[in-house]
């Protein structure tokens, strides 16, 4: 048995190490496979899509919200994973008495490197965590170069309509949004996420709908685009700007590429 502290200095005692892992957070679940333990997952959530055929293979335990506790007792998990944002501290407690629950805390690159390590120590996966930490790390500081003398842009990230809801401080869609020299125009807003109108909105010279957690597509940018410019509105992969665990290893790519399409506009 070992002692660890979680990002939100919880300690839990564990196996040594857990065979037998629940994920309750869609990117850790990703991570998690990329650190060679996918035979150890044995409960994810329906919204842990990558890789695909991953829910075919495992068992569906509910959502990120709401989980089948039953489910994951029968599972019978040496440790859960949950994530602050991503799941209630109701649950947590809930899932307590099941098995020990790790629960991360990503606000910056740097919580999901340090959070990677952890994994590592606690999966005994050191030396693949750390060259996932190493190829993230390398490539952001290739990304910052890249980003130098860009210009800044004013921009709203939007997370969801009906009512139109963007991401706010103090968030990890912010922290990229920054990397990417997009100077959040809700970034002095009370909440996190707040409900903003479509006046408020049309500050920003670009407006970034996000493909999750609302799916926006085509017809919502067509629609937007009656009250703005559409040449201002973009459509981005919210998985690269709010999955914080090997995704990173794509996200920079990305970024590079959403840059060329930012500057042609």
């Amino acid at each position: 048995m070992r002692t660890f502290v979680d990002q939100l200095d919880r300690e839990l005692t564990i196996e040594n190490p857990p065979k037998r892992i629940v994920s309750l957070v869609p990117s850790q679940t990703e991570l998690l496979v990329d650190l060679q333990l996918e035979n150890a997952i044995c409960g994810v959530t329906k919204f842990c899509v990558h890789p695909p055929d991953l829910k075919k293979q495992k068992q569906v335990v509910g959502g990120t919200k709401q989980v089948n506790a039953d489910k994951i007792a029968e599972l019978g998990p040496d440790i859960i994973l949950c994530n602050k944002e991503e799941n209630t501290p109701e649950i947590v407690y809930e899932l307590e008495k099941i098995a020990p629950v790790h629960v991360s805390d990503i606000k910056t690159i740097d919580d999901s490197l340090e959070l990677i390590r952890e994994y590592g120590e606690i999966f005994e996966t050191r030396e693949k965590a750390s060259e996932i930490v190493r190829d993230i790390d390398d490539q952001r500081k290739d990304f910052l170069k890249f980003m130098e003398g860009k210009p800044e842009k004013k921009v709203a990230y939007m997370i969801w309509k009906n009512p139109w809801m963007a991401v706010g401080k103090d968030t990890f869609v912010d922290h990229l949004m920054g990397l990417n020299n997009f100077r959040n125009i809700f970034e002095n807003e009370d909440s996190r996420y707040p409900e903003v109108s479509i006046d408020e909105v049309k500050e920003a010279d670009l407006i970034l709908l996000s493909t999750e957690p609302f799916p926006f597509k085509d017809k919502d940018k067509e629609e937007l685009g009656i009250e703005v410019r559409k040449d201002r509105i973009h459509i981005v992969d919210g998985e690269f700007f709010s999955w914080y665990g090997s995704r990173l290893q794509k996200a920079f790519g990305y970024f590079r590429k959403l840059q060329s399409e930012v500057l042609a506009s």
